[in-house]
């Protein structure tokens, strides 16, 4: 506990931009190294102390002594449109909440993250030639075969021990990448088409991989002609891994009808026809003048419309209305993940945490905690 209040201790400290003497001053410390101490873990905060960083800092109590919050710990990388900062702020707070629940509750239950971390040996003055071929080398040395998108996510769990989580965002957010000292965690928004997930998912994936060599803003816009260096770096590689350039070749010309070929290949890959234009254009196989000329109107998003016109339940089970088109509503991915939902059912098996506590953790009730359980084939660990 002495060792969470005084990294909570030093992110509140840092966050308001006060030194180590202010502090010392604030609780009435002699010098600087008893804060020092404190923030290091070496030395533990009376109750005396904790009320006064509690009135002095206004900060509740629930901020220094609560371990499924991050404070001072994560940082995040978001996806976004038009979102404004306290939105974003409340939001990231609740993803916090998720993320931190994964580091403390995995290593008790046997699930700890690896120990070795995979990078991708790219800088920001690496080109997008660059980015395009590590892309591609990701898609074979992980396996992913035919189709890349339908199995990546597997490949960022087993193989990278990346948590990744299936949210209900907010609007206007597509996902976010979160790196924390021993934990890598991507979050997409499961109200996206699938092809956008699928991109968001590959996007995220880059950041994480390049994270140390240069780090992302903390938002960024959720386009894919971003003018940002690092965002186009990192569109180029969500390209190129979902859509290889041999795959692409296995559909032969690109020449002839190319608005039913793109929808067509699009759907195959799990990817928006939009992506697959670009890339076309990356490669060399089609003109910008020429893609320009396409309009987005006539592309499909894998052949369905939004899973946003899908009524959902926290189960993951939908209920949809008559869109008025041919394809029917995409269904929704459950919320969050089945090795999430694993850990905290092992968690609340072994005590380490009560259902209710794992339920307010999951924005759920008790029923939609066990629903989830159900849906991810994990076995429910509390009676209703």
């Amino acid at each position: 506990m002495s060792n969470l209040i005084g990294a909570r201790i030093k992110a509140l400290r840092e966050e308001r931009k006060l030194s180590q003497d202010d502090l010392a001053r604030i609780f009435g410390f002699k010098d600087r190294q008893t804060v020092s101490a404190i923030e290091n873990g070496e030395r533990r905060l009376s109750a005396e102390e904790l009320l006064i960083a509690v009135e002095q800092l206004g900060a509740p109590l629930d901020y220094f002594t609560n371990p499924f919050l991050l404070a001072g710990e994560g940082r995040f990388s978001w996806r976004q449109s038009s979102v404004a900062p306290q939105r974003l702020d409340a939001f990231e707070r609740s993803a916090g909440r998720w993320i931190a629940a994964q580091k403390v509750l995995a290593p008790r239950v046997g699930r700890p993250a690896p120990n070795l971390r995979q990078a991708l040996k790219l800088t920001s003055k690496s080109s997008f030639e660059d980015a395009m071929a590590a892309g591609e080398r990701f898609a074979a040395d992980f396996n992913l075969g035919p189709v890349p998108a339908a199995n990546l996510i597997g490949a960022m769990e087993r193989e990278l021990g990346v948590l990744v989580l299936m949210v209900d965002a907010i609007d206007g957010v597509s996902g976010a990448a979160c790196r924390l000292p021993e934990l890598d965690a991507v979050l997409i928004n499961r109200h996206e088409v699938p092809g956008r997930r699928n991109f968001d998912l590959a996007h995220e994936l880059f950041h994480i991989l390049t994270w140390d060599a240069m780090p992302p803003e903390h938002i960024e816009d959720s386009v894919e002609q971003s003018r940002i260096r690092v965002e186009q770096l990192a569109n180029n590689f969500a390209s190129a891994l979902l859509m290889p350039a041999a795959v692409l070749e296995s559909y032969g010309s690109w020449s002839g009808d190319i608005i039913d070929r793109l929808n067509t290949a699009a759907d195959a890959l799990q990817v928006t026809a939009t992506a697959m234009k670009w890339r076309l254009v990356a490669l060399g196989w089609l003109t910008a003048a020429a893609a320009k000329q396409i309009p987005d109107a006539a592309l499909r998003n894998n052949g369905q419309p939004p899973p946003l016109l899908a009524k959902m339940s926290r189960s993951g089970r939908s209920s949809s209305r008559n869109s008025g088109k041919t394809s029917p509503p995409q269904e929704l991915p459950p919320l969050f993940s089945r090795p999430f939902m694993e850990v905290v059912a092992l968690a609340i098996a072994d005590g380490q945490l009560s259902a209710r506590r794992a339920a307010d953790l999951l924005d759920t009730s008790l029923d939609e905690l066990a629903a989830l359980c159900v849906t991810h084939r994990v076995e429910v660990p509390f009676d209703l």
